[in-house]
């Protein structure tokens, strides 16, 4: 039997209707997109602002809903599932890593880190935590908070978060994007260093 891809994209397509019940004058983000990642594959979306890049990753992850065509990850189709089945496979096999970092600022690094894992039940979230800040080196940092520390670590404490599960998937939507340049060449060193130890299949955005 043939093993499911990773992500697979159908015919997909996002726009936005003018409410006036015609194409004309509807804006489409994305049309008729075909997207295949097979296990350990590493693609980067690459466009200018506003091309459709988080868009394309929102609908991949399952954050947003398609006007057409499907999505499936690892062999489910996403819109077969509702809101809760659609987080819990997030949940399950997706590590995400933001522009923004997305850090809770009343959580320390430590407490950051162990929220997904904690959500999913697991009961060595604190371990697992510990070891993925350790590999992004901030295991000296682990009771500081978000306003402690500068955008790059910050950013190491997001790449933790999203590596500690052992997510099947990692989706990084412009990553280095509010870093200055020697940062975010240091970001995505670690980025491909953590990815090549655990092989996994990353969907990659880029502006240019």
């Amino acid at each position: 039997m043939q093993t499911p891809l990773a992500v697979e994209a159908v015919e997909l397509g996002k726009y936005i209707e003018n409410g006036l019940g015609t194409h004309e004058g509807r804006l489409d983000i994305l049309r008729d997109l075909n997207l295949q990642v097979s296990s350990g594959e590493r693609i980067a979306i690459i466009g200018s602002s506003g091309s459709g890049k988080s868009t394309l990753l929102a609908l991949l992850a399952g954050l947003d809903s398609p006007s057409a065509g499907k999505v499936r990850i690892s062999g489910t189709e996403i819109s077969s599932l509702d809101e809760d089945g659609r987080a819990a496979l997030r949940g399950r096999s997706m590590g995400f890593v933001f522009q923004s970092f997305q850090l809770m600022p009343a959580l320390t690094a430590l407490e950051n880190v162990m929220l997904p894992l904690q959500l999913a039940g697991r009961k060595d979230a604190k371990e697992r935590a510990l070891s993925a800040l350790e590999r992004v080196g901030l295991g000296q940092r682990l009771g500081h908070y978000p306003r402690q520390m500068s955008g790059g670590e910050q950013q190491r404490v997001a790449i933790a978060r999203a590596f500690a599960p052992q997510p099947a998937i990692l989706f990084a939507d412009e990553p280095t994007g509010n870093l200055d340049e020697h940062t975010g060449e240091r970001i995505v060193e670690l980025l491909f260093g953590l990815n090549a130890r655990q092989a996994l299949p990353w969907c990659w955005s880029h502006m240019i």
